[in-house]
């Protein structure tokens, strides 16, 4: 089901570990830290530069797109890697580097596989960029498509030059990401949706996030756990019953992949094999 067989995604999910149950542990990925900058507030959200903590919004260093390049050149001599995203640990999507990245990656390894994540605030404006730029595949995190919901789960969004809070901000960022989703698809990326599963605040609502991305183009989708942080510190982690409830009854709707490791922003290696799951600053390849 998750390798979308027949579709003209096929090709990509074939060889991407993130889309791709089957392969998920057996072919490689490699995230480049080069976007620090974020445009949205998440209430569970703590973006962090450290060696200890594996989750997303952390790295151990900030790269630029020269150096990133290097780092590339450099996994890829020494492993399988099939597949490099920008993840952060900001927005891809707020940060200019994020496309001299993927120009110049196109150039040096056009062979790989190009994904990279967002809140989606801006995909509508970047989606076209996207695809002249040849990036293939794009996951969005989406919490919530109803605004009394999402305004419990974002503080603020800084849009156009300004800074809007409570319902005014998530109204704008809920439409920008379905219409982002909308046009990624239709630009022809593969569109994965993330959702951060929140006990007690949208466990209920995630159904209603895969009905209204699959109207979109999304392909698929991924349930992510809380991890109790920030403001949603005292809300408490979603256990593995609540996960499979909500899995399953989105699996009715859009294809599910089960296999996320919640990658940091500077991962790399084999998702979820220890050993090879490097991240920059404790692996021979980095010069960081």
């Amino acid at each position: 089901m998750n390798e979308h067989k027949g579709s003209r995604f096929a090709h990509i999910t074939k060889a991407h570990p993130c889309f791709n149950e089957k392969v998920h542990d057996k072919v490689g990925r490699a995230h480049v830290p080069i976007a620090p900058k974020c445009n949205i507030f998440c209430n569970f959200c703590t973006r962090d530069i450290n060696n200890e903590e594996d989750r997303p919004g952390v790295a151990s260093c900030v790269m630029n797109p020269d150096d990133a390049i290097t780092h590339i050149n450099n996994v890829t001599a020494d492993g399988p890697i099939s597949v490099v995203g920008v993840a952060g640990p900001g927005d891809s999507l707020a940060n200019e580097e994020t496309f001299e990245f993927f120009e110049k990656l196109a150039e040096k390894h056009p062979d790989l596989i190009k994904c990279m994540s967002t809140n989606g605030l801006l995909l509508p404006k970047y989606a076209d960029k996207l695809a002249e730029l040849g990036v293939n595949s794009v996951t969005v995190t989406i919490n919530a498509v109803d605004p009394d919901i999402a305004v419990d789960i974002y503080s603020f969004i800084k849009y156009e030059g300004k800074v809007y809070k409570g319902y005014e901000a998530v109204k704008i960022l809920i439409k920008n990401q379905l219409d982002g989703v909308e046009k990624a698809a239709a630009n022809g990326m593969i569109v994965k949706v993330n959702s951060v599963l929140i006990p007690g605040l949208n466990d209920e609502h995630i159904v209603d996030i895969a009905k209204e991305v699959k109207k979109r183009g999304a392909s698929l989708m991924n349930i992510l756990p809380l991890i109790p942080l920030a403001k949603l510190k005292n809300y408490p982690r979603p256990d593995c019953s609540m996960m499979e409830k909500v899995r399953d009854e989105v699996e009715e709707i859009i294809p599910v992949f089960r296999a996320c490791t919640q990658c940091r922003a500077d991962a790399f290696g084999i998702p979820g094999k220890k050993s090879e799951d490097h991240h920059l600053g404790m692996t021979p390849q980095s010069h960081y």
